[in-house]
């Protein structure tokens, strides 16, 4: 089973920040997952549209510039970062699971990918995009289709997978309170990976793990980590 960091080693460090993000790659995770809103000139790490839950400040994030947010605290002292930073601090280390949130103009964002791609800041490997908005990834998928998306979900779908399948996915990602054998047997059916979150608990590892899922987000990667190795031998 994958270990994916949720915002990073978010238990532990303030979230989608760069302590965060370098806390998971001293864990060794399988891949970190990120969040990114748009500024109004550059995409961010953040979570919530809104500022207050987890920065100093106050309005939306789609109101700002980069410059602007950056001198914001966003936990412990911490700025909120760019998706250009998060790039360069993963170096290529890891699998980099993009989120995408709201207000995006995704010619620019796919234009990033490509660059950094191009400069070697990352393979195209290492790169797994997801949304809960289909529209967004099924445009991206479009404009590139070695690119590797994830479909979220928070339900069971009637046809369970279809709906990752149909968008060409690479994998679904599905809550944890919200997924069933017979759901990751159907995307298995379908050539889908099936990734789990927000999973902390030793006991919701351990039912990820007799469901059949190749993946979990969790706020704690290193006791995740931990717990499969102990599970497993």
């Amino acid at each position: 089973m994958k270990i994916f960091a949720h915002r990073g080693a978010s238990g532990d460090f303030p979230e989608n920040t760069k302590s965060a993000i370098l806390e998971a790659l001293k864990v060794g995770v399988d891949g970190i997952e990120v969040d990114i809103q748009s500024a109004i000139d550059n995409y961010m790490l953040i979570h919530d549209s809104w500022l207050d839950r987890t920065t100093s400040g106050q309005g939306k994030v789609s109101d700002f510039t980069a410059q602007q947010l950056s001198s914001l605290d966003a936990g412990n002292g911490e700025q909120i970062p760019t998706l250009q930073q998060l790039l360069d601090w993963n170096n290529n280390k890891t699998l980099l699971n993009i989120e995408l949130k709201h207000a995006f103009e995704l010619e620019k964002f796919a234009d990033i990918l490509i660059s950094n791609i191009e400069k070697g800041v990352i393979s195209k490997s290492n790169i797994l995009v997801s949304s809960f908005d289909h529209h967004q990834i099924h445009w991206l998928k479009n404009a590139l289709p070695w690119l590797n998306i994830g479909a979220l979900t928070s339900s069971i779908p009637l046809n369970y997978a279809k709906f990752a399948q149909e968008l060409n996915a690479f994998s679904v990602h599905v809550d944890k309170s919200f997924v069933n054998k017979a759901f990751v047997d159907d995307a298995i059916d379908r050539g889908l990976q099936v990734y789990a979150y927000t999973v902390d608990k030793p006991e919701d590892i351990a039912h990820m793990l007799k469901i059949g899922v190749h993946g979990i987000f969790t706020n704690y990667p290193a006791i995740a980590k931990k717990y499969l190795a102990n599970t497993i031998t």
